[in-house]
């Protein structure tokens, strides 16, 4: 197995990395039900986090390996779309869906009761946010695969 192989296996693991987990931890926030099980689920995405952390910087890294290697650089436009989307999928998470959640636990004390109304609303309102950083996710799977343009 020659360096471009390697890189391109490691590349593809690390995006496993980030995609797993990404996918997982919504569908396990969302089915708390009180507010101890929603503290349970926070804490138990937030130790799932580290893989996508690590693996984007494995897939940032062996992604621009890959690029020097095969001389390709920011010619394609394919790349150039995928490395914004993924940027984009980044500042929501970190920026947008996190500090949400991390505001939402810090103020539900109660452990034993539902989680109440404007916490719920709160979480609603992060559902579409994290389904369209699934879908970016997805778009950005299929132009690496597909190489469209």
């Amino acid at each position: 197995m020659g360096l471009f192989e390697l890189l391109l296996v490691l590349h593809i693991l690390a995006l496993i990395a980030i995609i797993g987990p990404a996918f997982v931890m919504p569908i396990i926030r969302r089915s708390a039900r009180t507010v101890g099980q929603l503290h349970f689920a926070f804490d138990l995405t937030s130790k799932l986090a580290i893989m996508p952390k690590i693996g984007g910087a494995v897939l940032i890294l062996t992604g621009v390996w890959l690029m020097i290697i095969t001389k390709m650089g920011l010619s394609q436009m394919w790349l150039n779309v995928s490395i914004l989307l993924f940027l984009l999928m980044v500042v929501m998470i970190d920026g947008w869906i996190e500090p949400r959640m991390k505001k939402i636990i810090s103020d539900s004390q109660d452990q034993s009761n539902e989680i109440p109304a404007e916490f719920g609303l709160m979480i609603k309102k992060i559902i579409p946010i994290e389904k369209a950083a699934q879908m970016l996710m997805i778009a950005i799977l299929v132009l690496m695969v597909i190489k469209p343009f």
